[in-house]
């Protein structure tokens, strides 16, 4: 059924309809890049924003949930702000649009997005991840700007990469292509900071590629604004024996989808995944996940931490899919939740397809409040019931994030962490 057809067109449907024929002669990009826009937003247009129905989106209804797009606000300014690690190379994206970076560490090479979809050669990268992957489609047909990385062979960037997006207001449509030669090692941090209380709509893809042996570790600090909408998507092949970390903190946001794709395309292939979702307010915030083991020897383990408080709403879903040929894999992911609120609430789909004889996989899940032992066992100390609670809550999501190697980025994390957990408990 398309759009026209059911002729029940939300006003975000409209209102993206309208958008991009509005846009479209001002995008960057012709030929190549116009024509992968076009067959993009087509299929867009004919599936509508998902719904229920759409079993990926069963937990997230993104046409009852984006109404409203937010209006495009070409006087709003944003600001840098300081990096979240102490000596980082900084790469600024201001109201959504990249700023040419400056002096780069040795074996990083870094390109404005912009040019890249200006000389056609970001026509190959826009494509759709699957048949509903309305981010992927929205971002393709939209994408102005962002920053493309290429890390070189052995080269070991020991200061973090920060991708520092800030916007106003309004809407900004980003791009991270990323590729890890052989043997190297770099952590990204990739930045999402609102800096207003007007509504915003942000789309995010990144594209890694991680050759053989390379050890990425790569975190997405999600801190938009109350009334933003954040969509966002990491796709990553592993080659032979590469080595991805992924940490996802959720710390903001009215809106917010944040999909992840991994396929371990190389044996001794290894794939770690941390989340921790904050969720307050009226929020509703979903992070879902794919992971792919498609060769022999390969590992991953996937940990999710959730704190729900007020009428907070959150998604989990997590599908790990082992080929046929996929032996000795070895898979395991769990999804933890504190339910702080009576009205507040989780979902969790985790998913097994295996399809090979000799492998070890596993998932749990677990929800609940915080448990009373604990809690009079603090507050039999003499601290008070509100500070017991706030210590069990911290401990619950500080023990993902000490397993990051920078104690720097650490410290940093936890402290927003802390912040957000006294703001709202």
């Amino acid at each position: 059924m398309t759009l026209q057809a059911a002729n029940r067109l939300t006003a975000a449907e409209t209102q993206l309809i309208d958008a991009y024929t509005h846009q479209i002669g001002s995008l960057p990009g012709d030929g190549a890049v116009l024509q992968k826009r076009d067959g993009l937003f087509d299929a867009l247009k004919r599936q509508g924003l998902p719904t229920r129905r759409v079993e990926t989106f069963h937990y997230t209804d993104l046409k009852a949930l984006l109404r409203a797009l937010p209006a495009e606000e070409p006087q709003a300014v944003a600001k840098a702000v300081n990096p979240l690690v102490s000596g980082a190379t900084v790469l600024n994206i201001l109201q959504g649009v990249a700023q040419a970076p400056a002096a780069l560490p040795e074996g990083l090479a870094v390109s404005l997005y912009r040019d890249a979809l200006t000389n056609g050669d970001a026509a190959e990268g826009l494509t759709a991840f699957n048949g509903d992957d309305t981010i992927g489609r929205l971002n393709g047909a939209f994408v102005r700007d962002g920053f493309t990385l290429d890390v070189a062979a052995d080269a070991d960037i020991e200061a973090p990469i920060e991708l520092q997006s800030v916007h106003a207001a309004g809407q900004l449509h980003l791009r991270f292509p990323a590729s890890f030669g052989k043997g190297s090692k770099a952590t990204v941090i990739e930045r999402h900071i609102g800096q207003s209380g007007s509504a915003a709509l942000a789309s995010v893809v990144a594209d890694l590629t991680l050759g053989e042996g390379a050890e990425i570790t790569w975190v997405i600090m999600q801190g938009e604004g109350d009334a933003d909408t954040h969509l966002g998507q990491i796709r990553a092949e592993l080659g032979t024996d590469a080595k991805f970390r992924l940490f996802v903190v959720n710390a903001g946001g009215k809106l917010v989808r944040q999909e992840v794709h991994v396929k371990t395309a190389g044996e001794g292939s290894d794939f770690t995944l941390r989340g921790v979702n904050l969720l307050g307010g009226d929020t509703h915030t979903d992070v879902t996940m794919t992971l792919g083991h498609d060769v022999p020897n390969t590992t991953s383990t996937e940990i999710i931490r959730n704190v729900v408080f007020d009428r907070a709403k959150g998604v989990f879903q997590g599908m790990i899919r082992v080929a046929p040929d996929a032996q000795k894999t070895d898979a395991r992911m769990a999804c933890n939740t504190l339910l702080m609120s009576d009205d507040a609430e989780f979902s969790v789909k985790p998913e097994l397809e295996i399809f090979a004889d000799d492998v070890q996989c596993a998932h749990g899940a677990t929800v609940a409040d915080i448990h009373k032992s604990h809690l009079y066992y603090l507050m039999s100390r003499g601290i008070p019931e509100k500070k017991a609670r706030a210590l069990l809550v911290n401990g619950f999501v500080a023990e993902i994030v000490e397993e990051l190697e920078d104690e720097a980025l650490v410290e940093a994390l936890e402290e927003i962490i802390t912040d957000w957990l006294e703001h709202h408990g």
